[in-house]
């Protein structure tokens, strides 16, 4: 079975997108959802980054205060490299099993693996047989971030500063989707991409 891997910055719709590519029956692996798994209440590596950061980063019921790490983290850049060191090998590992249980248990002809921080990192670059980069123009990337989920327009650019540029996931690209337009323009060229990937995996076989 391959795997797609689709990325994009901050804002560009991969969560949307992953979304529609679930419902047309493919499966995702998506290391976001695993991060927020593996740092739920009761997770061992809770446990670390209480260690490691303190109890001032967990709300009143025991989780995770994300927000709150996610701005300490972007502020001090070598406490982003401790937590990205304690949580990406766990992270990569979990996302490799559910590859590989996808690749037994389903009979889709590919899979997606939903990674943000693809070029950012050589970790999965073993893994992809093609990489899927959602793309739209970078003031529509802050103008969604704000709405999403209430930022300012300086922390959604401040995030886009640490991720690589548009360019360089555009160069990185097996397959594009322009994703400036609405939901059912987005569908449509899920849609289109997937029977594309369809037909390469069946040449491929």
């Amino acid at each position: 079975m391959q795997v797609v891997v689709l990325t994009g910055g901050i804002g560009s719709g991969k969560s949307e997108a992953a979304k529609q590519f679930a419902a047309l029956g493919v499966p995702v692996v998506d290391v976001d959802a695993i991060a927020h798994q593996l740092t739920a209440k009761g997770q061992a590596l809770l446990a670390q980054i209480q260690l490691l950061f303190g109890t001032e980063f967990l709300l009143a019921d025991g989780n995770l205060d994300r927000a709150k790490l996610g701005a300490q983290v972007f502020a001090h850049p070598e406490q982003r490299q401790k937590l990205e060191s304690l949580m990406h090998p766990a992270i990569y590992e979990t996302a490799k099993q559910q590859l590989k249980e996808n690749a037994k248990n389903s009979a889709a002809s590919y899979q997606i693996l939903v990674i943000p921080l693809y070029f950012e990192s050589t970790r999965y670059q073993d893994l992809a047989d093609k990489v899927l980069v959602i793309d739209c123009p970078e003031v529509l990337q802050i103008e969604r971030a704000m709405q999403r989920n209430g930022s300012t327009a300086a922390s959604v650019q401040a995030v886009m500063q640490a991720q690589v540029s548009r360019a360089q996931r555009l160069d990185g690209a097996d397959e594009v989707i322009d994703n400036q337009g609405s939901l059912a323009a987005l569908q449509e060229k899920v849609g289109l991409i997937h029977k594309k990937i369809i037909k390469t995996c069946i040449v491929n076989k």
